[in-house]
């Protein structure tokens, strides 16, 4: 038992609950919150250091030993996760001093901001699905205060769209749990896997697994159940949009690969192959609606959903190599997401807009901010030496290994569609005559704007030339997951 496993969930937590009594006091939640987000990301990096030293983590709430009790588990994959909601989490921070309205700031913006990253970082560490319920829902009920606060109607209709769609996914998600509960007794995850490894009805687990699937799926933004996204995040300002880009989906990922390798491994061969062909669904027509979007936001927003096909190819291809290349992904995208959604924030400070037909010539104006804006495009893109690059070339290598041609031709399309899409921005916004006159932006002052972005630029460009060193770290997280023993025994040990 290891009572820093607790910290990532019990410092956002207690530090949303103090600041609701300071609402009225913006200077002291700014200074607040600052130093709360740095020290959730130091005891975020010290968690991973320790996991990674001695081996997975656990802590049984109130002394109830698994399965019976409540219990955090930190292996690898969690609290990768939570180092990178934690690293997202300062970047957005320190964006919205820049750009939030006072009206956002007094409406508890700081307080839900915490409970939204204790939804998420609980998410990622309960080793019980009914515990995970209860963070999807912390989660949901603070996204939903921070699409609404201080908005127009756009939002509220939208964000009205957002909760119907994830409140119908927690009435299957019950259901999913009672139907599980049923089957096994239990709804500790890694009890779970021991019981069903003793089932012999896979009709019954088939249809357990494929409701979780559809539950997640609406988290994640798998086909066909995207439809909500897109319209959601495009009415938040850029620093909310860019923590729901970053990290929303990523749970539901996260739940999918986590149950999946876990949990529903006795039937491979149609579970997996389910996995496989809604990535290729995924991707394909997310990028179609990238493609056709003039819009910077939009066009990020749709993006979304397209890379979230290429995180679910890995778990569907199920080897260790795809695996790994997985949640390369995942952490590449994590942090490239997050960092295009703040340079849109950016330009719309700057412009006014986000439309791109009403945009032009900010390379000659802002040259800092369109070099590395094109950085992080092409990493998007998957252009070498990028992290883009080097987190899609295992899950192609993999899909070739395995003779899934069909989905290696659908991704090598989505990423060649990725790049023109991402041109197509850098073109209209950056390239040609500046729309502006000097007078429009001179009082912007540009570098408390891009100090928070430059660290996620940078990162990527790390995660790219130092990729061998990065992907063997990713290998050994993907042996870890893909052996549920050892998640299992790590767990049960009594």
């Amino acid at each position: 038992m290891n009572n820093i496993v607790l910290l990532p969930v019990l410092i956002p937590f207690i530090a949303g609950t103090l600041l609701i009594l300071f609402r009225h006091y913006p200077r002291l939640q700014r200074i607040s919150s600052g130093i709360v987000v740095f020290l959730l990301l130091f005891s975020a990096a010290f968690l991973l250091y320790l996991v990674y030293q001695e081996g997975i983590q656990t802590i049984a709430l109130g002394n109830w030993p698994a399965p019976f009790g409540i219990v955090l588990v930190a292996d690898l994959f969690s609290v990768l996760m939570v180092v990178l909601s934690s690293i997202v989490g300062v970047a957005c921070l320190f964006f919205a001093y820049q750009t939030l309205s006072p009206e956002r700031e007094k409406y508890f913006f700081y307080p839900f901001y915490f409970f939204l990253l204790t939804g998420v970082n609980g998410s990622f560490l309960t080793g019980d699905l009914f515990n995970l319920f209860v963070f999807f829902e912390v989660m949901l009920i603070s996204s939903f205060i921070l699409i609404v606060m201080g908005g127009t109607k756009y939002q509220l209709r939208e964000s009205y769209k957002y909760v119907v769609i994830n409140m119908f996914a927690s009435i299957l998600f019950l259901v999913a749990l009672a139907l599980i509960y049923g089957l096994t007794g239990t709804l500790n995850m890694a009890h779970i896997a021991v019981q069903v490894a003793e089932l012999e009805q896979a009709g019954v687990l088939n249809t357990a697994a494929m409701l979780l699937l559809v539950v997640f799926g609406m988290k994640g933004a798998l086909f066909p159940l995207y439809f909500w996204l897109p319209k959601s995040y495009y009415g938040p300002p850029a620093a909310i949009a860019a923590l729901f880009g970053g990290l929303l989906t990523k749970v539901g990922i996260y739940a999918i690969i986590r149950t999946f390798t876990l949990i529903f491994v006795h039937d491979t061969g149609f579970t997996h192959t389910v996995i496989l062909a809604l990535a290729g669904f995924t991707m394909f027509f997310g990028v179609l609606g990238a493609v056709s979007q003039f819009d910077f936001k939009r066009i990020l927003s749709y993006h979304i959903i397209s890379q979230v096909g290429y995180m679910v190819m890995g778990l569907g291809l199920f080897t260790p190599l795809a695996l790994a290349g997985a949640i390369y992904y995942i952490a590449h995208h994590i942090i490239v997401k997050s960092a295009l959604f703040l340079f849109a924030g950016a330009t719309q400070k700057i412009t006014g807009t986000t439309d791109l037909k009403k945009m032009s010539g900010l390379l000659k104006t802002h040259p800092v901010l369109a070099w590395t804006f094109f950085i992080t495009a092409i990493s998007l893109a998957g252009i070498p030496p990028l992290s883009g690059f080097f987190s899609k070339f295992p899950l192609i290598l993999s899909g070739i290994e395995q003779a899934s041609y069909a989905i290696v031709i659908v991704a090598l399309i989505v990423g060649l569609l990725t790049l023109f899409s991402m041109m197509k921005i850098f073109i209209y916004v950056f390239w040609g005559t500046p729309s502006l006159k000097k007078s429009d932006y001179e009082h912007i002052k540009m570098k408390p704007l891009l100090l928070p972005i430059m660290p996620l630029v940078a990162l990527t460009i790390i995660l790219g030339f130092a990729a061998e060193p990065i992907f063997s770290f990713s290998e050994v997280v993907a042996d870890q997951i893909i052996d549920p023993s050892i998640y299992i025994d790590a767990v049960l040990e009594e």
